[in-house]
């Protein structure tokens, strides 16, 4: 798997990751409320720690982490970018979007 941060992405994930520097990026793919495991809803999280699923991602920028069992709802290639009429982080993939509006929630 390969994630690209776009600069945009990067300059704006920065302060939250300096104010929150002993937590680590987390491409969350949420199933919580929507029904099944199919329906789920990725967002950005900035977690305490590793869990036993979870397998970090190098990037260009901030290492991943990204849940091994949820890979598979997930595409090889993905850029994070930030859009700023929107104010939120945007999940793509050569053949879509996968997430417009992606939020950033600290845990």
């Amino acid at each position: 798997m390969e994630i690209k941060w776009t600069d945009r992405a990067m300059k704006k994930i920065e302060g939250s990751v300096q104010a929150h520097s002993d937590k680590q990026v987390k491409l969350k793919y949420d199933t919580d409320g929507c029904g099944c495991v199919v329906s789920g809803v990725t967002a950005l999280w900035l977690v305490d720690e590793k869990d036993g699923d979870d397998v970090l991602i190098e990037t260009n920028a901030y290492p991943v982490l990204v849940e091994k069992s949820k890979m598979v709802f997930l595409d090889e290639k993905m850029t994070i970018d930030f859009n700023e009429t929107a104010n939120s982080y945007m999940l793509t993939c050569p053949s879509q979007i996968l997430n417009p509006r992606m939020s950033l929630t600290v845990k």
